[in-house]
């Protein structure tokens, strides 16, 4: 009975010491005890007064902090719809949009093409990659010096709606 109760005594100080790997967990938080977020990503395309009629890019996240959620389309009624893309994209943190419009009313100014939702851990703002592939005019020509880019959205405005006096 003696020699039970001291393998017990052992076996308890020894599940209660510290170890090295919970040493490590209460320097660096877990994916588990980080904030997470979500957030929209706004992808603009600049077509330096061309006018866009359509386009492919890619935009990449950090995979260890973004997760990408879902897909809508841009502000200018021409790529309103959401942009082609592969769902399986939304998996890799890596996704190409494409879109086209054969109309005559395009953008020729800086404007939002689509808006990723997103999961972000962590409280720090993550930076997005996106690679412009394809920028082409109404007759099928290359959109000379178009750009494009990825942010964060700006927040939305606090709300006092339902807010007592």
């Amino acid at each position: 009975m003696k020699t039970f109760a001291l393998m017990l005594a052992a076996a308890l100080l020894t599940a209660a010491a510290p170890t090295e790997q919970s040493e490590l967990a209460a320097i660096a938080p877990s994916p588990a005890t980080q904030s997470v977020r979500f957030a929209t990503v706004d992808v603009r395309i600049d077509p330096k007064n061309n006018p866009l009629a359509a386009y492919q890019l890619e935009i990449v996240g950090d995979p260890q902090r973004v997760k990408l959620a879902g897909v809508e389309g841009g502000e200018h009624a021409a790529f309103r719809d959401p942009p082609y893309y592969d769902p399986a994209g939304l998996a890799q943190n890596r996704i190409i949009l494409a879109a086209f419009n054969t109309g005559s009313d395009l953008p020729t100014k800086m404007s939002r093409v689509a808006r990723l939702h997103v999961q972000i851990t962590g409280d720090a703002d993550p930076d997005f990659e996106v690679k412009l592939t394809v920028a082409s005019t109404s007759d099928g020509s290359a959109a000379p010096g178009a750009t494009a880019s990825a942010s964060l959205s700006p927040a939305p405005a606090p709300t006092t709606e339902g807010a007592v006096p």
